[in-house]
């Protein structure tokens, strides 16, 4: 286990319009604001697709499933990190029956709008989302 502490640098809040890729919008978002390492702390709207995977097995790495289709849905949350500019995203859609979602992929088109908060830590990230014990990954002095 790590455990790190760290100050909010700054909050960045991010409007998505109608037709914008989910996932191509955060990494464009952080690219151009020079946005190393973040908390995705929100995000809610709408889409007009769905793309994620979710773990299909119980080993490591885990065996992924991909779940892909045209289905208009609200955003409930997306939520994640920024790693060394890199998004690591899970979201979760609903309909009028069932919530669903897992992580985010490509091809996540807003529907009517979504908006996302991001906050920006000087915390270093590396490692915390690869498959193996975290100090297997921090840099050794």
């Amino acid at each position: 286990m790590l455990v790190e502490r760290t100050s909010i640098k700054n909050l960045i809040f991010i409007r998505l319009n109608p037709g914008d890729d989910i996932l191509a919008s955060i990494t464009e978002a952080a690219k151009k604001n020079n946005i190393k390492n973040a908390v995705i702390l929100s995000g809610v709207g709408s889409s007009r697709s769905h793309h994620f995977h979710v773990v299909a097995s119980r080993e490591n790495p885990p065996k992924n499933e991909f779940t892909k289709g045209e289905k208009a849905s609200d955003i409930v949350s997306i939520e994640g990190l920024i790693i060394e500019g890199r998004v690591h995203a899970h979201i979760i859609h609903s309909d009028t029956e069932i919530a669903f979602g897992g992580h985010l992929e490509p091809g996540v088109e807003v529907l009517t709008f979504a908006i996302l908060v991001l906050a920006e830590v000087d915390c270093d990230f590396t490692g915390f989302d690869k498959v193996g014990k975290i100090e297997d990954f921090m840099a050794k002095p």
